[in-house]
């Protein structure tokens, strides 16, 4: 999560993230979840998401992102004290810029 002191102008509070899940469009996409703690539950609405995240076991769930744009969502389980501070930030993008991100990424 972006500390308040650091947002931008058009951030959105308690909800951008400082590293996006970034995502091709219109490619299947599967997600492998797992809890290092407590149980989560990754939740990003808009894209019909919520995989919850138990510690000691892996969860999956695939999909696909019809139309490109930025998806927010946030844990959805009560997992402690700092609950309401966990976005989740995913940004679908065409085919060529996600080739860009990957390669701007790995170096």
């Amino acid at each position: 999560m972006i500390p308040e002191s650091d947002l931008e102008l058009g951030q959105f509070r308690l909800l951008d993230v400082d590293n996006k899940l970034i995502i091709p469009v219109d490619c299947h996409i599967r997600l492998i979840v797992t809890g290092a703690d407590v149980l989560h539950s990754f939740a990003v609405p808009s894209l019909g998401l919520k995989l919850d995240a138990v510690p000691g076991r892996l969860n999956q769930v695939s999909f696909v992102a019809e139309r490109s744009g930025t998806f927010y969502g946030q844990c959805s389980e009560i997992c402690g004290v700092w609950h309401g501070f966990m976005p989740i930030v995913v940004e679908a993008v065409s085919s060529p810029d996600f080739l860009v991100w990957v390669d701007s990424a790995s170096s």
